[in-house]
């Protein structure tokens, strides 16, 4: 594992690869401990690089066997090997081929990068830089190949032998051996390369295309779990019909398999034709899977599917553009959920992340722009801001351009860059070309870290009947080379939208603002009139306004946008919930909110039971903290937070009751996880944790009845998540017997772990340390780490920020255990301390401590020592 200190490497100093490789002839003959990997690779002098310029082919932790050059055993002075690189000197200036054999140990990867086995499957991963694991190679996204892959295993060990593309022969290899031929023949970077085998079911389908290409589907997972997979191959199907009707994109294979895995770094990874996905986004059945895991099993699909077109067949000049495929694939992907569920009710999910992780990223030592200037280890880049504020401005960009044209530059864009490795510069030129727009100005969303700042003032003139609105936008108190910000927006009276008021710079209900301060005026406005701003959120940006709590509850009321009036719920209650946690908080002011709520339920919590659920909660600690911004004491945002859902819980208390036996199933209904279905469990359990939050006696008795009865995961968990919360033995006896009910159901496990792990208790702390014990505990599984450590420091900020800092000693503990064997998983955790500077001074120290001590160790994996030096800079 390399562990010398990265040079930085920088947008500014990109230069095409001096060599390319054309074609990829991989014969990997499968063995637990030493994989002799022949690649045989037609390499050329690129023309745009430097004439004569040596061949370094990047390399790690491999044994180089031999080298051969058009055929001919190369001596070992004609080249040089060192731990990251084999380098020819003087290669050849026509093409030529290259044959390198290494052997490599797949059982010995704990990295899980590059091949690996693991639980008995062979499987790869090779985005970013994996590939360099498996043989020696150009291993950067702009060198694209064909790939013809032949794979050979025991066929007892590994019956099942997937690669990339589509099959082209198989057979027997010698005594209990077989081998499988797959190729691909679309040119694809090496990040893309994948191979699976090993013993697997199979659940098939069938899909054809618009174009009239018959495509085999396979979804592979453990032996006994194939039923699991069906709502996942559903997810395919529509994937596949989605895009091709929204986006014009048809499947270009034969095949298309999905291979689910239980030792996995990433949610998933679309190398092209051979999808592998972390098997908690694949399996699901109404026994083991929550509302919320099946609505991730879909978008997840969808994302890795998209990818075909925005990733693989167009795919990243360089890692600086990864937003280009990921943003966009994450916008891709919200559509296609929104399209399939509540659209309201997905953007506000689409908000809600983004808020709780990307504006906090923004906000501290780890921001960066959402296309980097530079990095030390890529692998510390996958990042809300990359893909979630990467979406924001796909999402930007067609509310400027309109739908239409915003349709006919994707067009161009796929047209244009099929079968190339683009940049942003690509991207925006589609655009461009399409509307005739200067898209300069917007390019600065791309290049500029942190959230903007937007102010807006205003007044109503009664005698001229006109309404001011007055804008001014800031990045880090900079108002210099402002950004374009589309502002969705419209005004509300008390008794509805005013359809009447004209502003001639609002164009279908979007101003733009395009300078550091703007007005714009309605005419036509006959009284005060509250506006609407940022519908739908239409720009990843911070508002300040002068906005009263009746402006706020108007807005609840009588606006049109569903965005909106969810906001102003929270936004009212983020008024109390800040104030008491600055100590300034009454129950009186909480009235005013439970009026509002009691009238919102009683006109509308059954005809939308989803949107009704997210009105009725309350933002959360994370929320109040980055509202609150510096010299933070989570206990006083738990206590704030609590002391409001009790007040709610108490105001709402009968509605609440009614709620849950009108929204209750009839026995006998059959399971969905349609959207609908979802959104009337979603309401019952928000009602049940309000009741409980109110009267913890008669809530935790609901709750084990509820625990008793569910037919269901999400009604099962969400009961016990309630109960956790409730100090006694009935507790720790549901604990122990929903343990005991999924003793063999790891994926359970992991929500069990979770659960207990967000405990806002004192000894929350001895109890995480004791399930690190736990035979169903492993750090070597990162689903396992994530589950319990992960959401200790994500999700538990009372106790992760520990007064006397031994929440941040334990997960810096756990991040040095890990740091050698998995560098990947021990960095990811670093994350939790993302906010440690906005914590009040005593909590600070603490969190720099454990930073320093994290940082102060000896052969740091360059993936932990980049984050911990990012956050330790001042």
């Amino acid at each position: 594992m390399r562990t010398d200190t990265p040079i930085p490497i920088r947008l500014a100093d990109y230069r095409p690869s001096d060599h390319l490789v054309d074609r990829v002839a991989l014969d990997i003959p499968l063995h637990p401990h030493a994989t002799e990997v022949s690649a045989t690779l037609n390499l050329r002098p690129n023309p745009a690089g430097r004439a004569g310029a040596e061949l370094v082919l990047d390399g790690e932790d491999l044994t180089l066997l031999s080298v051969e050059l058009d055929g001919v055993a190369l001596a070992p002075d004609a080249y040089r090997v060192t731990e990251t690189a084999l380098t020819l000197a003087q290669p050849p200036r026509a093409p030529f081929t290259l044959t390198i054999r290494t052997r490599i140990d797949p059982t010995a990867n704990t990295r899980l990068m590059g091949l690996y086995r693991s639980n008995g499957v062979y499987c790869t991963q090779c985005e970013a830089d994996g590939f360099r694991r498996i043989t020696y190679f150009l291993d950067r996204p702009d060198v694209m190949a064909v790939y013809t892959t032949r794979i050979e295993a025991d066929r007892t060990e590994a019956p099942v032998l997937l690669g990339n593309g589509n099959p082209i022969a198989a057979g027997d290899a010698g005594p209990g051996r077989h081998y499988a031929v797959w190729h691909d023949p679309h040119p694809k970077p090496a990040y893309l390369f994948a191979l699976v085998g090993g013993r697997l079911d199979r659940l098939g389908g069938r899909f054809t295309t618009s174009e009239g290409r018959a495509v085999a589907l396979g979804i592979y997972v453990e032996p006994g779990k194939a039923e699991r997979a069906a709502y996942a191959l559903d997810a395919v199907v529509r994937s596949m019909a989605w895009d091709e009707t929204a986006f014009g994109r048809a499947y270009d294979l034969d095949v298309f398999n999905v291979v689910a895995v239980s030792d996995f770094n990433m949610g998933a990874m679309e190398n092209k034709g051979l999808n592998i996905f972390n098997d908690r986004y694949v399996l699901a059945s109404p026994e083991t899977a929550t509302d919320a895991d099946y609505a991730a099993i879909e978008a997840i699909i969808a994302h890795e599917y998209f990818h075909n077109w925005s990733g693989n067949r167009v795919t990243c000049r360089d890692w600086f553009q990864l937003c280009l495929k990921e943003g966009l694939t994450v916008f891709r992907d919200q559509e296609f959920s929104s399209d399939m569920r509540s659209r309201a009710v997905h953007r506000i999910g689409e908000v809600r992340t983004l808020r709780a992780r990307q504006f906090p990223e923004d906000a501290g030592p780890l921001a960066h722009p959402v296309r980097p200037q530079q990095y030390a280890e890529i692998n510390n880049f996958y990042t809300a801001t990359v893909y979630e504020k990467g979406a924001e401005i796909v999402r930007m960009l067609r509310t400027l351009l309109g739908a239409d044209t915003f349709a006919r530059g994707m067009d161009r864009y796929f047209a244009a860059c099929d079968g190339t490795a683009a940049t942003v510069e690509d991207f925006l030129a589609a655009f461009a070309t399409v509307s005739g727009r200067d898209l300069a100005a917007f390019a600065r969303w791309y290049e500029r870290p942190g959230t903007p700042m937007v102010t807006v003032e205003g007044e109503h003139d009664p005698v001229a009947r006109t309404r001011t609105l007055r804008f001014h936008q800031a990045l880090d108190g900079n108002s210099e080379s402002p950004l374009v910000i589309p502002v969705a927006l419209g005004l509300v009276g008390p008794h509805g939208v005013i359809d009447d008021a004209v502003c001639e710079r609002v164009r279908d209900g979007v101003f733009v603002l395009e300078r550091a301060s703007d007005t714009i005026t309605f005419t036509d406005v006959p009284a005060a009139a509250v506006p609407s701003l940022f519908r739908g959120f239409s720009a990843p940006v911070r508002m300040v306004t002068a906005a009263t709590d009746a402006d706020r509850l108007v807005l609840l009321a009588h606006d049109t946008d569903p965005f909106n009036r969810w906001q102003a719920a929270q936004d009212v209650a983020m008024a109390r919930l800040v104030a008491e946690s600055r100590s300034a908080g009454s129950d009186a002011a909480d009235d005013g909110l439970v009026a509002a709520l009691a009238t919102f339920l009683d006109g509308e919590a059954l005809s939308d039971p989803a949107y009704a659920a997210l009105v009725l909660t309350p933002p959360s600690e994370g929320d109040i903290a980055d509202a609150l911004g510096r010299d933070i004491d989570p206990d006083a945002i738990h206590r704030a937070r609590s002391h409001l859902r009790r007040r709610l819980g108490q105001g709402l208390h009968d509605r609440l009751i009614h709620l849950r036996a009108t929204l209750a199933d009839r026995p006998g209904t059959p399971f969905s996880p349609d959207a609908a279905s979802a959104g009337r469990r979603a309401l019952r359990n928000v009602a049940l944790d309000l009741i409980a939050a109110a009267d913890p006696r008669a809530g935790g008795d609901l709750a084990l009845a509820q625990i008793e009865a569910a037919t269901t995961m999400t009604d099962r968990l969400a009961a016990l998540a309630v109960l956790a919360q409730i100090p006694g033995p009935a507790r720790e006896a549901a604990l122990a017997a929903f343990a005991e009910r999924y003793a063999e159901e790891p994926l359970v496990l992991d929500k069990w772990f979770a659960i207990q792990a967000t405990i806002p208790e004192d000894t929350t702390l001895a109890r995480v340390r004791g399930l690190q014990a736990h035979p169903a505990f492993a750090m070597s599984n990162p689903n396992r780490v994530r589950s319990l450590i992960g959401s200790f420091s994500v999700g538990n900020p009372t106790q992760f920020n520990r007064p006397d800092g031994a929440g941040f000693e334990l997960v810096a503990e756990t991040v040095a255990s890990l740091d050698g064997t998995n560098p990947q998983i021990a960095a990811r955790l670093l994350t939790g301390f993302g906010s440690w500077r906005m914590l009040e001074p005593a909590r600070r120290a603490k969190a720099e401590q454990a930073l320093s001590a994290i940082g102060a160790r000896t052969g740091l994996s360059r993936d932990v020592a980049d984050i911990v030096g990012r956050m330790t800079k001042f």
